[in-house]
């Protein structure tokens, strides 16, 4: 760290140029290049491309963690469990977390934020129709029928046709295991088992009831659905609360959060849908530095605390997250609750073993294929789940793995 070297960092963390300045002001003879190289799919495309011609892959980038078995094709990311400061990394994060980043006794990125999944809801809304936050999921078909026949205009929630992220987050936090891959040429495929099977089935039982909107997320429409009040809730992640804080502003006060509702009367677990990590590329030339450069910008103190406090990403680490300024946070678009404290209960309670295909863009794009007509046109949801898998397991097969 003591030797003139050059990384080049891919990201889309917006300001993530504060961390960077602070890892150079501790290793100045280090220099760090910052590229907004597209964000997600986009990033990932031009990496691909890069790595395949040999030439202008990063040394450090940014990738979500339903990504990194992609990469492992090929053996594009380095290994980072014997680097200096990694020993010990694994007791500082929730388990589950550890997991979505280490295979075996390889570790393979750092974590940098996640989005352990919760209910975000107003208040007022769910009060004025004589319905309280549900607990489980019993309560909330109830609820959404009640809210339904208070309020003819708008629903309990939506679950949007083109969010594949939601409903296997949905699914992580009732137990399945729909993927898995060994790391090699098999994959194991399981979307019609018992768990997954179970929340398609209560999702279509709202769906065809009309007791839920079925609009595309990320939308103008669903922008507005949420400043309007066309959805009471919103069943998201623990980025949801600042997202939503820019995105309906003229309903500040009203939002309060919650626990993601339960099968099981008292349960807590619950699921992840987002976040990311920082992979140390196999081609650098410079891997103690690109190693070092991941870690610390991420788990010390003044740089972690910087993401979570100011550029508001959900923190992975414990120590931030039994940080006071952080979990004590009030703010006044929740009628002053401690939101952060909802959600760091939430990561306290995500199931820890979860896995990813290799090739999860395909995964989510034959959802919206497959899936997204079904709830649309709110149809046969549990057809289409088995349409699904099939689609993937033929997809796997045609690329060269063994499907179990």
């Amino acid at each position: 760290m003591d030797t003139d070297t050059e990384l080049t960092f891919w990201t889309w963390v917006p300001d993530i140029q504060k961390e960077v300045d602070l890892f150079q002001a501790k290793y100045p003879k280090v220099k760090v290049k910052v590229v907004n190289a597209g964000q997600g799919l986009d990033q990932y495309t031009a990496l691909r491309t890069a790595l395949k011609a040999g030439k202008g892959a990063p040394d450090v980038c940014q990738i979500e963690y339903q990504y990194i078995s992609s990469f492992l094709i090929g053996k594009n990311l380095l290994d980072l469990s014997g680097m200096n400061g990694f020993g010990d990394l694994e007791s500082q994060y929730p388990e589950w977390v550890w997991n979505q980043v280490a295979r075996d006794a390889a570790v393979y990125a750092v974590p940098q934020d996640t989005g352990p999944m919760g209910m975000l809801y107003r208040d007022d809304l769910l009060k004025a129709a004589g319905v309280q936050a549900p607990t489980t999921w019993d309560e909330f078909a109830t609820a959404a029928q009640t809210y339904r026949t208070a309020s003819t205009n708008s629903y309990l929630t939506d679950l949007p046709p083109n969010q594949a992220g939601q409903m296997i987050g949905f699914m992580w936090a009732n137990g399945a295991k729909p993927f898995a891959y060994d790391g090699d040429k098999t994959v194991t495929v399981d979307l019609t088992g018992t768990e997954a099977k179970q929340v398609v089935e209560f999702w279509q039982g709202l769906v065809q009831k009309d007791l839920v909107a079925v609009d595309p997320d990320f939308t103008d429409q669903w922008y507005q659905g949420l400043s309007a009040g066309t959805y009471a809730s919103w069943l998201t992640a623990a980025w949801g609360p600042v997202f939503l804080q820019g995105t309906a502003k003229n309903t500040s006060g009203n939002w309060r959060a919650a626990q993601l509702p339960q099968f099981t009367a008292g349960g807590k677990a619950t699921g992840n849908w987002g976040g990311s990590t920082d992979a140390v590329i196999s081609t650098t030339k410079n891997p103690v530095a690109a190693a070092e450069l991941a870690r610390w910008i991420n788990v010390e103190r003044e740089p972690a605390m910087k993401l979570a406090t100011e550029q508001f990403l959900f923190p992975p680490l414990n120590s931030v997250l039994q940080d006071s300024s952080f979990v004590g946070q009030t703010p006044e678009f929740y009628g002053g609750q401690k939101v952060n404290e909802v959600f760091v209960e939430a990561s306290q309670n995500v199931n820890t073993d979860f896995e990813w295909l290799p090739f999860m863009d395909t995964v989510y794009s034959s959802y919206t294929d497959v899936m997204g007509p079904a709830i649309t046109n709110r149809g046969d949801m549990v057809g289409a789940l088995a349409q699904w898998e099939t689609k993937i397991k033929d997809f796997a097969t045609s690329q060269g793995f063994t499907v179990k």
